[in-house]
């Protein structure tokens, strides 16, 4: 697909800087660089800036709200040659936040620290997947991912001991039985299946009423992705699928997924929905979803804009999956 970078998330060209991650001398001297910036998160939140498009914020080091930080720093990479890492500060409680006030399928809610300018507040990146550019993308979904990974994996798969984060934040050791532990991506298959003129949409149990996406699962142990797409629409839907080819990918935190977008040609029209894995699932002309994207309908909304399944679907109709 010529234009599969374009998907949000889908890449910024950041310097990642691995070889300075092991450097010890070399991640003391940026930690010490006035030029060094860190990004912001509270509770999986992203300290971003700005109304209309959203600008992800970079503090100096030396910030006094980094006192709050629960965990090292992470090194994302450099930007313009200096180093920018990510502090997690979810050791600082907002006044008359409850437990319970956060969540939902998308938390709108924003938090505002009170040793930060006016402006600057804590947003949910779901809410904002097409507000950031391609940087604060990149930089946004690799810092959130790899908090989400130190917070669910913080003792050894191995020996049960507590391990300790090590390589600017990309790796675990454990110091009972030596094991070396790296950040996980959970691979998922998200596929476009369509039949001639019209493509197969599903809805997950707990969805907003009328939300319907394509069709995804995880990819099984020794699975190529071409038979994952396979079995998990006749898993979902009972649809048996032909000849699969792959289009894009987006990596997704939430919490830890790699999603391979896929185009597969469907042999069979009847649905059978397993009711444990989908609410729904229906086929839809092309008319019928040039009206849901146009927002001509009530029964049918569109799937997510940001999300991989919004790119596919809208790059269908426009006839760009090549």
């Amino acid at each position: 697909m010529k234009i599969a970078e374009q998907v949000t998330f889908g890449g910024s060209m950041l310097d990642r800087a691995a070889e300075l991650r092991s450097d010890i001398p070399a991640l003391a001297a940026a930690m010490q660089d006035t030029r060094s910036h860190t990004v912001l998160i509270w509770r999986g939140k992203l300290l971003i800036k700005g109304e209309a498009g959203f600008d992800l914020v970079r503090l100096p080091l030396d910030h006094p709200v980094l006192s709050h930080a629960t965990s090292a720093p992470i090194l994302l990479g450099r930007e313009d040659g200096a180093a920018i890492f990510a502090h997690d500060i979810s050791g600082w409680q907002p006044d008359g936040l409850e437990d319970g006030q956060l969540g939902g399928f998308v938390d709108t809610t924003e938090q505002t620290h009170p040793g930060l300018p006016e402006g600057q507040r804590f947003r949910e990146l779901r809410s904002m997947l097409t507000r950031l550019n391609a940087r604060d993308a990149e930089l946004a979904t690799t810092a959130k991912a790899i908090f989400n990974w130190h917070a669910s994996h913080g003792f050894c798969a191995r020996c049960g001991v507590q391990s300790q984060s090590h390589n600017a934040g990309w790796e675990r050791i454990c110091p009972a039985c030596g094991a070396h532990h790296f950040p996980r991506t959970d691979p998922v298959v998200i596929m476009l299946i369509t039949q001639g003129n019209r493509c197969l949409l599903g809805r997950s149990h707990g969805w907003p009423e009328g939300m319907y996406s394509c069709l995804a699962g995880f990819v099984e142990p020794g699975e190529p992705i071409e038979a994952a797409v396979r079995r998990e629409v006749m898993e979902e839907a009972g649809i048996d699928v032909g000849p699969v080819r792959y289009l894009s990918s987006q990596p997704w935190a939430f919490p830890s997924s790699l999603m391979f977008g896929c185009h597969g040609e469907a042999l069979s029209e009847d649905i059978k929905v397993d009711p444990v894995e989908l609410d729904d699932a229906r086929w839809v002309s092309r008319e019928q979803l040039t009206d849901v994207f146009a927002g001509l309908r009530t029964d049918i909304l569109p799937a997510r804009k940001g999300a991989i399944a919004h790119f596919l679907l809208r790059n269908w109709l426009a006839d760009r999956l090549d």
